[in-house]
């Protein structure tokens, strides 16, 4: 269906790099000429070799899968017919070790909130299958092995 792809660049700098004392700032650059200042996580690696202003790749993941399931919502809400005004999704993913012993985002939760504007406005019930719908259509929640948690706010 397509292909899709980032450039990801990381210089020395002229640092030693070999004593495991090197920056991990470096830049993620999509199509369009977007450009997006990456380093690993502090969590990770800390300072002063990761760069605090700047997106880790953990971090992208967690926006990844909410901005997928945002965009699946929307789409599905607009063909029922109910209008959204605004939608705010408060993410957040836990890493720790899985059942491997291995190091991985293991729940990624969802807290997304959204108007809604107009008369029709949706029970609980329709918010969760809406939900759940964009769920089982959202591309990267379909894409990882990591269970996928969806806890939408009403109101």
């Amino acid at each position: 269906m397509g292909t899709y792809g980032a450039t990801i660049a990381w210089q020395r700098d002229g640092e030693t790099f070999t004593d495991n004392r090197y920056s991990r700032a470096h830049r993620w650059t999509f199509d369009g000429g977007i450009e997006v200042k990456a380093s690993s996580s502090s969590h990770v690696v800390p300072l002063p070799y990761s760069a605090e202003d700047a997106v880790d790749p953990e971090e992208a993941f967690v926006a990844s899968l909410s901005s997928c399931h945002m965009l699946w919502f929307l789409s599905i809400a607009a063909k029922q017919r109910f209008c959204v005004d605004s939608y705010t999704d408060a993410a957040e993913g836990v890493m720790e070790k899985n059942a491997e012993g291995r190091l991985a985002m293991t729940v990624v939760t969802l807290h997304p909130h959204v108007v809604f504007n107009g008369e029709k406005q949706p029970s609980l019930s329709e918010l969760e299958a809406l939900h759940h719908r964009a769920h089982d259509e959202c591309f990267i929640a379909n894409s990882v092995k990591t269970e996928v948690r969806c806890l939408p706010v009403l109101g």
